[in-house]
């Protein structure tokens, strides 16, 4: 069994700045992409942005050079450091960890940008 814990959402101003953290916990596979995905009202869960254990990384075009993922292999845990946040960033973000042949999320922290 698999458990993610996002914490770091919350309320911030246009422009501003916050960092998410994800940890990951249970039967964790050496090779695994874990990523963050976001999904505002009214709309689909769409991809922010993923890294492979390995630390390649993929983005979203709607947050490349804004938005940078990391992640600590020994620690399982995942960040993703937002900046020049926009109102359109509003949603709640979901952990992922995606492990042959499973695919994990976590319960989702809200993130809130105001103009």
């Amino acid at each position: 069994q698999v458990r993610l814990v996002e914490s770091g959402g919350g309320l911030v101003q246009a422009g501003g700045s916050l960092r998410l953290s994800c940890a990951a916990s249970g039967s964790i596979f050496r090779i695994n992409v874990m990523g963050w995905y976001r999904q505002a009202p009214g709309n689909q869960r769409e991809l922010v942005a993923t890294i492979t254990s390995g630390d390649n990384t993929n983005y979203a075009d709607s947050v490349k050079g804004r938005f940078s993922i990391s992640r600590d292999n020994a620690k399982n845990t995942v960040y993703l450091q937002m900046n020049s946040l926009k109102p359109e960033d509003t949603a709640i973000y979901y952990c992922n960890l995606k492990q042959y042949p499973q695919n994990y999320w976590g319960q989702g922290t809200q993130v809130t940008v105001s103009s």
